[in-house]
């Protein structure tokens, strides 16, 4: 078995086919049907089924670890660049939607000056997502929400932000400087989705309060329902990041007697250990987080 061989199998796995695979490594077709053949033979399977252009289950297994012996191979070369005081590579980087609003500028500025020689790769999805590309090794690192979800990752607490209600600067409960929790049984309003996390953290603060919600609209995405508050829908229940600083002299962010802080953390996979760039962009992190002037109302770091 040889490198050659499991980066053909990647290249098959990140594009779908024998043709775009050669294109993404840089050779021909005839050389990514060779090394398929060869590392099927080794292993005494198929990995790929021709007819369709996908891995079978077996090519599934090996593909994930295919992504680790070659994240290990980066990590090697990077921490033997960082011995001579450079550190240099490629973080993958996972973010939260609401949190890389106000996060990824502030983390990339520093970064540049800190580590100019580290490349920044982001990706946004939900927690969920990012945990499971994580794990997978599409990623070296995630900021994501608390809890997580499975067993093949760890995180370590970054800052704990409030939920919030989102109303427009004239709205009749613009004045309150907090609200109970009963108040939302009287407003509409624009809510998660029953089943994403964020739901689940406001059911679990209003349920014991026996607050019934009033939902004017339930949507998967905490993205869509700020902006459709940003646009005049309605007052929304959001996380304090989801709104965005140019935006904050026209709303008000309301605190929700009694509803926890949402806790947002830095994920890595427990395996493997971290190669000098992804340790670097852990601190520029730290750093950021608690930096005074760089946080947001509402942002609380650990």
């Amino acid at each position: 078995m040889e490198l050659k061989h499991l980066q053909a199998l990647l290249g098959i796995a990140d594009t779908g086919s024998f043709s775009a695979a050669a294109k993404s490594i840089g050779t021909v077709q005839s050389n990514v049907s060779a090394h398929i053949a060869r590392l099927e033979r080794e292993l005494d399977t198929q990995l790929v089924d021709r007819s369709s252009g996908r891995l079978t289950d077996e090519g599934e297994v090996i593909v994930g670890r295919a992504r680790r012996v070659m994240n290990e191979l980066d990590a090697m070369v990077a921490d033997v660049t960082a011995l001579r005081q450079e550190v240099v590579g490629t973080v993958r980087l996972g973010m939260i939607g609401t949190t890389g609003r106000w996060l990824v500028p502030q983390l990339f500025d520093l970064l540049r000056l800190r580590h100019p020689h580290i490349h920044l790769n982001i990706a946004e999805g939900s927690s969920l997502q990012l945990e499971r590309q994580l794990a997978s090794g599409q990623l070296d690192l995630a900021v994501v929400t608390f809890p997580l979800s499975g067993d093949e990752v760890m995180a370590a607490d970054l800052f704990n932000e409030d939920i919030v209600l989102i109303v427009p600067r004239g709205h009749p409960l613009g004045e309150a400087t907090s609200l109970p929790l009963s108040r939302l049984a009287d407003i509409e309003l624009l809510l998660p989705a029953p089943g994403t996390a964020l739901r689940a953290e406001i059911d679990s603060a209003v349920g014991p309060a026996r607050v019934v919600l009033r939902p004017a609209m339930e949507l998967d995405g905490v993205r869509l329902i700020a902006s459709l508050a940003f646009d005049g829908y309605g007052p929304a229940i959001l996380p304090a990041t989801a709104i965005p600083g140019h935006l904050r002299e026209e709303f008000i962010l309301i605190p929700l007697e009694g509803m926890p802080r949402r806790r947002v953390g830095v994920a890595q996979r427990r395996r493997g250990l971290p190669a000098a760039p992804v340790r670097a962009v852990i601190d520029v992190l730290g750093q950021v987080v608690h930096d005074p002037l760089s946080m947001p109302e509402g942002i609380y770091p650990n």
